[in-house]
């Protein structure tokens, strides 16, 4: 059998984008809430998008540690077996 780095190397970064996804998600949809309410109130502060961010991103990464971890162990055993 075959095997192909590209198709290995594309399958990981496919991987590596699923893992992220929902952070990165949870981090984009904090930005546009806190962005939104300073725009209503006007409060042009430019680090009060960082600390909520950083929160829920932890928050979110925590949160979905033992899917993460599932996913990856599942990657390499599959990498290690035989693609």
């Amino acid at each position: 059998m075959e095997v192909n780095t590209v198709d290995i190397v594309r399958t990981a970064l496919l991987e590596a984008l699923l893992l992220a996804t929902p952070i990165l998600g949870s981090g984009l949809i904090i930005g546009l809430i806190i962005s939104l309410f300073q725009a209503v109130t006007q409060i042009q502060e430019q680090t009060l998008t960082f600390v909520p961010k950083i929160i829920v991103m932890i928050l979110v990464a925590v949160m979905l540690l033992s899917w993460i971890t599932m996913r990856l162990s599942e990657f390499a055993v599959e990498m290690f077996t035989g693609f």
